[in-house]
C-alpha cells in the first residue's frame, strides 16, 4: 500500500522540483547576489522613503507592491503615494479614499491609466480600507507634453492654479545626468533637449509631492516606472538634493531569459532588483 501510494505521488513531487528549479522571479541586492524576500523587507522597511520601480505590465511587480506594503504596514506607519495618479486628480482620489465617491464615479472623475483595475486599484483599495494617506504625486501629463515641445519655459505662462500641481518653478535640472543622456541616445536624438526636460518635469514633481506628503518617522512607499528611479537617479536626485538626509531605499524591475544570473548590465541599477523571467504573462 505504501509502494502504491508512494508511486502515485512521485509525479506531484516531481512537479514541485520543478516549479521551485523555475521560479518567476528573484530578487537581488546592489552587488548582483541573490537575497531573499525577508532581507529585502527588512531592509526597506527601515527607511524614510522607497522608491518601487515597476515595468507597468509587470505581474509580479504589482504583486510584490501590494506585499511589501501589507508587509510594511505591520511595524511602520505607511504614507503612500504613485506615479500613475496627477496631482489635478488629488481631489478625486482623496474622496474616494474617504468613502465619498464610489469606484464607478472614481472612474469616471479621475483619468486612471487602463491598467488601474488590475494593477492598482489593489494598493488604493488596501489604503482605503486602512486609513492610509496616499499622494497623487506626478504633473498633469499636459504639462510634460508642453515641456517636451517647447522647454520649461512653456511652464511659466500657465496660470496659477495649474503651478500648484507641479514642482515650484524655476524647476532644477541637470542635463549630464546618465539617465537623462541616455533618453537621448535611446530616441537616436529624436525629441531633441526638451525630452529629458519633460522627464524631469516628472521627476521633480514627484520628489516634490513626496516630500509634501511624507510624515517624519513614518514610511512613504512611492510607485514608479523603473526608469524615475534607477541609478539612484531621476526621483531619487531630486530627493536628495531637497532632503540629503533622508533615507530612501530603491527597487527596480527587470526582465531577463534566465533568472538565475543578473546580467551586468541590470546589476547596481536599485538597492534590490526584481527579476522575473521574460515569459511571465503581462497585464496587457
Amino acid at each position: 500500500m505504501k509502494k502504491l501510494l508512494l508511486l502515485l505521488l512521485l509525479p506531484f513531487m516531481a512537479m514541485a522540483v520543478l516549479a521551485q528549479s523555475k521560479p518567476a522571479y528573484v530578487i537581488y541586492n546592489k552587488k548582483g547576489k541573490k537575497v531573499s524576500y525577508k532581507k529585502m523587507l527588512k531592509s526597506l522597511s527601515q527607511k524614510d522613503i522607497v522608491l518601487f520601480g515597476e515595468y507597468h505590465n509587470n505581474a509580479i511587480a504589482h504583486w510584490l507592491q501590494l506585499e511589501l506594503t501589507k508587509d510594511c504596514d505591520q511595524t511602520r506607519d505607511l504614507v503612500l503615494g504613485a506615479e500613475m495618479f496627477e496631482q489635478d486628480n488629488q481631489p478625486q482620489l482623496d474622496q474616494y479614499l474617504q468613502g465619498k465617491i464610489n469606484a464607478r464615479q472614481f472612474d469616471s472623475l479621475a483619468r486612471l491609466w487602463k491598467n488601474y483595475k488590475t494593477d492598482y486599484a489593489p494598493l488604493v483599495d488596501y489604503a482605503k480600507e486602512n486609513k492610509i494617506a496616499f499622494a497623487a504625486t506626478n504633473i498633469p501629463r499636459r504639462y510634460a507634453s508642453l515641456v517636451a515641445k517647447g522647454g520649461f519655459a512653456t511652464l511659466d505662462t500657465l496660470p496659477a492654479l495649474a503651478k500648484t500641481w507641479m514642482a515650484p518653478l524655476p524647476m532644477a535640472y541637470d542635463a549630464e545626468l546618465p539617465g537623462y543622456k541616455k533618453m537621448i541616445e535611446m530616441m537616436g536624438g529624436h525629441g531633441g533637449e526638451n525630452l529629458p526636460k519633460a522627464q524631469a518635469s516628472k521627476d521633480a514633481t514627484m520628489a516634490y509631492f513626496i516630500l509634501k506628503y511624507y510624515k517624519p518617522g513614518s514610511l512613504f512607499i512611492h510607485y514608479n516606472g523603473s526608469y524615475h528611479s534607477d541609478n539612484f537617479e531621476g526621483i531619487g536626485w531630486y530627493l536628495k538634493k531637497d532632503k540629503p538626509d533622508l533615507s530612501i531605499g530603491t527597487i527596480t524591475t527587470v526582465s531577463q531569459k534566465n533568472v538565475h544570473a543578473l546580467l551586468t548590465e541590470n546589476k547596481g541599477k536599485a538597492d534590490f532588483t526584481i527579476c522575473v523571467d521574460e515569459d511571465m504573462t503581462n497585464t496587457y
